[in-house]
């Protein structure tokens, strides 16, 4: 057997003790998924005035409180920095129009 097939079948060895609960070393994570609904309350918003304030698009908001769909590890975390500091991470993201942000390819010399 070639050294690819033999990493391969050890590796599916590997996810078999660990599926059995027999896995020693091995490292689980886990995201704590926040209570997107109770942070929003909190804040005494609507969905589409959060949504705005902290450029969250409106589904996603609606799919994370109705348990449609689960906020992932960065999402998870910029939630719970809402939930933190609210008023902080809303000025972060306060839109001037007056302000640009120049991309790479719009620089002018």
């Amino acid at each position: 057997m070639t050294k690819f097939g033999d990493a391969l079948i050890d590796s599916l060895g590997d996810a078999l003790a660990h599926a059995r609960g027999q896995a020693s070393g091995v490292r689980v994570h886990t995201v704590e998924v926040p209570d997107v609904r109770a942070i929003r309350g909190k804040l005494r918003m609507s969905q589409l005035a959060f949504a705005e304030t902290y450029r969250i698009p409106l589904p996603t908001l609606k799919n994370w409180e109705q348990g449609r769909r689960h906020p992932d590890a960065p999402a998870a975390a910029y939630l719970l920095a809402i939930s933190r500091l609210p008023a902080e991470v809303g000025a972060a993201l306060a839109h001037d129009s007056r302000s640009t942000i120049a991309s790479p390819t719009s620089r002018t010399t």
